[in-house]
């Protein structure tokens, strides 16, 4: 369990995903940054499991800010939070991702820390991490855009903001769990 803790991002997307679920109504965003910034903290967002993450970090930003913004700012101003939540969440998570691949991809931050030296030195090793950070840069812009036709056109909430949304990331998911061992399998060939 603590080996899987470690390494799965799915954790760092915790709070991310309390937040979509709570700030899912009017008025609800604020809540739903609260929520997520103390599950962030009661998660440790990794601290003590292999140190701080791009996610770890950009997380705890976010939802601070968001939490701050929204003490501050009143309830005015949170209409503009209401509508716009799921794009601007999403479309902090696909930025994060597209800077980290200029870095490290922050799925390569996930690999577990016991794999040998030589292993995190590998082009096929780092173009997996690339790929499949890329992969989750344009889930996560999907679900910004839809989140913008959701606003755009109300008729398609359903689609936008639920159905599409799930099937994307669960396509992603799996995705996450099969294709490094595919790339794995094709560069010993290779070899």
């Amino acid at each position: 369990m603590n080996d899987w803790f470690e390494r799965s991002p799915f954790v760092g997307f915790v709070p991310w995903i309390i937040y979509w679920v709570v700030a899912d109504g009017p008025s609800t965003w604020l809540y739903g940054a609260l929520c997520a910034v103390i599950t962030a903290l009661i998660l440790g967002i990794s601290y003590g499991f292999g140190g701080p993450r791009m996610l770890d970090i950009v997380t705890l930003v976010f939802f601070v800010a968001t939490t701050v913004a929204g003490l501050v700012l009143g309830a005015v101003d949170r209409d503009w939070m209401d509508t716009y939540a799921t794009t601007l969440s999403a479309g902090t998570l696909a930025a994060m991702s597209l800077i980290s691949l200029a870095f490290v991809p922050f799925t390569q931050q996930y690999a577990p820390a016991s794999a040998p030296r030589e292993e995190w030195e590998k082009t096929a090793f780092r173009r997996t991490n690339q790929v499949l950070t890329l992969m989750w840069a344009l889930v996560f812009a999907l679900i910004a855009v839809l989140g913008y036709v959701a606003v755009a056109a109300p008729s398609t909430v359903h689609w936008t903001k639920a159905v599409i949304p799930v099937v994307v990331v669960v396509g992603a998911v799996g995705m996450t769990h099969i294709y490094p061992e595919r790339a794995r399998s094709a560069a010993r060939l290779s070899s």
